[in-house]
């Protein structure tokens, strides 16, 4: 059971996870040979005043 863990910047909307969702899905099941539902994928967004880079904050 794959597990894909993906950290971003909040703002994007359902209809885009979902389609990212269903890709790394297909490529899981494609290229490593998993079995169709075993992938996990979790979205960890960040708000954009809780990121910084380059010692500054972004939002």
């Amino acid at each position: 059971m794959p597990v894909v863990n993906i950290q971003w910047l909040k703002g994007r909307g359902k209809e885009t996870k979902q389609k990212l969702a269903a890709g790394i899905e297909n490529l899981m099941i494609k290229e490593a040979g998993c079995q169709p539902g075993d992938t996990y994928i979790f979205f960890q967004e960040t708000e954009k005043e809780n990121f910084a880079e380059g010692g500054k904050l972004s939002g």
